[in-house]
């Protein structure tokens, strides 16, 4: 099949965030001036660059985790675990400004060394993020989509020594979480490598 995003596609269910998957899940913790912590799932998510090392968000709306990051100009990328996908989505919930879904999802907040924003205690890393720059993208038509892009250059690393072997992050043993189309997630339970080649001139 074939079909344009803006004539609609037929079929039950929207397929563009299925074909777009897996998509890591940053579960962003922010707050603002008033001292209000909210912590929620971002499956629009992911790393830009390495040097500096900057992550992004984007919220659909102006929603807490956007509004709080561009008040503060800081917030928390917390890793979820296979463990804690349940607690993940219980934070997804609209509670209304003022009630933290730390609370709602039994969640410990740890404090961060380098910004105001807690992390998630329990998660197995966690990134403190400094927001560089927040985007508003435009539709072909110039009108603006609603989106709000937070990207933020991460300036401390939080990492569980448990989920550390060989010197390197276990990924497997962590069971990261990512988001597929639809209401279906997947975790890592296995993984393969492969070397990049490297041209030769015969």
């Amino acid at each position: 099949m074939f079909y344009e995003p803006s004539k609609g596609h037929g079929l039950p269910h929207d397929p563009s965030k299925a074909i777009v998957a897996p998509r890591p899940i940053g579960w962003i913790s922010t707050v603002n001036k008033a001292g209000e912590v909210n912590l929620a799932p971002y499956s629009f998510f992911n790393a830009f660059s390495t040097r500096p090392f900057i992550v992004w968000f984007s919220s659909e709306g102006e929603k807490d985790s956007a509004t709080f990051a561009e008040e503060t100009g800081e917030f928390v990328a917390n890793l979820v675990s296979r463990d804690l996908a349940e607690k993940m989505v219980r934070t997804a919930v609209d509670a209304p400004r003022g009630v933290t879904e730390f609370d709602y999802a039994d969640l410990t907040m740890a404090p961060s060394r380098l910004v105001a924003a807690p992390r998630v205690a329990a998660a197995p890393a966690a990134l403190e993020c400094r927001v560089t720059e927040i985007l508003r993208p435009k539709a072909l038509d110039g009108t603006l989509t609603g989106a709000v892009v937070v990207a933020g250059e991460v300036v401390g690393v939080h990492i569980d020594d448990a989920f550390l072997k060989d010197g390197m992050f276990d990924i497997v043993k962590v069971g990261n979480v990512g988001r597929l189309g639809y209401m279906d997630y997947a975790s890592v339970s296995e993984i393969f490598s492969m070397s990049r080649p490297r041209w030769r001139k015969d």
